[in-house]
């Protein structure tokens, strides 16, 4: 029996045999080379079965060439896999695992802290290590029947608003996700791209890694983010595509700002050599994207996406990327911006996303009334607000936390971040409804200030009359010494609002 894979992506990756696929700390690796050892972990993970018929195989491996075996390993054996995060506390794991019922939890270099939770779940746990140990020439002939319908992974989403909630996604949804953004940015096989985010989020392991692989392209996978190591990265030349969160470009800008002035220059020729920088996961201020361009020249393309349909919104490759907007859809994606009732909304007017499509994710792992909430008609409910202007989509936030009521207007907490930026002592911001028997909610702005600065709610009331109408001028301040965000570098806002809550303080 032939060892070929019915995996599309892993279909996609023999065709490309002796390039260079990854390259991590121990040096770089071949798609042969990740062939072999993928094939190693399946059958050691199939211990003699034909298939693990969607058995669900978490997995808690440090990003690079044994991450990508891994996975690969998982779903070429029939199983689900469930990528963890690193930087999570035991309880979060315990629940991710519980929750999917892994049979199996594969690590790499966290025994340590593997093996209890393991113990308490009843969970095997093998070491990569282990898995990999069989020879090629010993290996059985393994091909289980893996349709497009047969469900590939589940990621869980942030939970900034609610308990985290397992994203089941098919191979058929993946390929789907991966051709769109293909096509849309033009990948090839001569690109090469770094990836520096986390590898248990939709964007890293799709919009990086599985685009990459796909097409025969070289990633290079660093274990965490360094903003030096990164623009040592840029520096060589050798990279041609680069994607990562707002918080990442805003530390390679303070890495930039604080580097000697030949290191600067020397760092901002090298942007050149790029063709395309993206930027996504969380609302770019446009002070960053601008400040960005003035180092590397290019204006980042932001994008619109999450863990349930991939993306669904880009800027163009080429033309105009305007500022704040997210672009048009991708292709073939649908999108509809809708009111309350489900009906489209006029044109110019805000509503919320939905998206259909052969992207869009299958379920949520053992929670069939929230998944049937999430839809309507056909078309996913993402939640989030949207506006069209110009013809390109601007998103306005989260409706259930970012659109605020207040005193009978709705305001976008966005809008109003966006201002307060503007404020020469405001390094970062966020703002939240707090709940209020009087107002609805009251705009509250959560403040995190420049080394030196000082700031009070009349002087940034008064201050901000020039830019926000009166009723979206905030009406209590909170100055914190960092916000609290997601490892994607999202921020809490229910965290946010708890802070106020418990605060108290002036109100104007």
């Amino acid at each position: 029996m032939s060892r070929a894979s019915r995996v599309p992506l892993i279909a996609h990756a023999e065709r490309h045999n002796g390039r260079t696929a990854l390259v991590d700390s121990q040096g770089a690796c071949t798609y042969n080379d990740l062939l072999d050892a993928s094939w190693r972990v399946a059958t050691a993970l199939l211990a003699g079965r034909e298939d693990l018929q969607e058995e669900r195989v978490a997995f808690l491996v440090t990003p690079g060439f044994r991450w990508v075996a891994t996975q690969w390993g998982i779903w070429r054996a029939g199983g689900i896999a469930v990528p963890l995060p690193l930087n999570s506390p035991r309880s979060e794991l315990e629940y991710f695992i519980g929750d999917t019922g892994a049979s199996t939890l594969v690590f790499d270099t966290l025994a340590a802290l593997v093996s209890p939770i393991a113990t308490a779940g009843g969970t095997r746990a093998l070491s990569y290590d282990q898995l990999s140990a069989g020879q090629p020439a010993e290996l059985p002939d393994i091909t289980p029947d893996i349709t497009g319908q047969r469900r590939a992974m589940i990621l869980y989403t942030s939970g900034t608003t609610s308990r985290p909630k397992g994203v089941v996604t098919t191979h058929a949804n993946i390929t789907a996700q991966v051709m769109s953004l293909v096509e849309a940015w033009e990948w090839s096989v001569s690109d090469r791209i770094v990836l520096c985010l986390p590898l248990h989020h939709v964007h890293g392991i799709i919009n990086v890694v599985c685009c990459a692989l796909w097409l025969g392209a070289t990633c290079q996978m660093l274990p965490r983010f360094d903003a030096n190591h990164t623009w040592d990265l840029i520096a060589s030349g050798n990279l041609t595509l680069f994607m990562a969160v707002p918080t990442i470009y805003a530390k390679l800008i303070f890495a930039w700002d604080t580097a000697s002035p030949e290191r600067r220059v020397l760092l901002s020729q090298s942007c050149a050599k790029l063709r395309l920088m993206v930027s996504g996961s969380a609302a770019l201020p446009v002070s960053t994207l601008q400040r960005w361009k003035e180092i590397s020249g290019h204006t980042l393309l932001e994008r619109y996406g999450m863990t349930e349909i991939g993306m669904a919104l880009s800027n163009p490759l080429q033309g105009e990327r305007v500022p704040g907007t997210v672009g048009t859809p991708l292709p073939s994606v649908e999108v509809q911006l809708v009111a309350e009732n489900g009906k489209p909304v006029a044109p110019g007017t805000p509503g919320e996303i939905e998206v259909r499509g052969p992207s869009v994710f299958a379920e949520y792992w053992g929670k069939p009334d929230a998944t049937r909430d999430a839809f309507r008609d056909g078309w996913f409910r993402t939640g989030d607000t949207a506006v069209v202007e110009n013809g390109v989509y601007r998103i306005l936030g989260r409706t259930n936390i970012d659109i605020l009521k207040t005193g009978g207007h709705k305001v976008s907490a966005l809008e109003i971040e966006e201002a307060l930026r503007k404020h020469p002592a405001v390094a970062e911001c966020a703002v939240v409804g707090v709940p209020d028997p009087e107002w609805g909610e009251r705009v509250a702005a959560a403040v995190v200030l420049n080394d030196g600065d000082a700031l009070d709610l009349p002087s940034l009331r008064t201050w901000a009359k020039e830019l926000l109408a009166t009723y979206k001028l905030p009406s209590r301040l909170l100055l914190l010494d960092a916000l609290p965000r997601t490892a994607m570098g999202k921020v809490i806002k229910p965290a946010v609002v708890a802070l106020f809550q418990s605060a108290g303080g002036p109100v104007a």
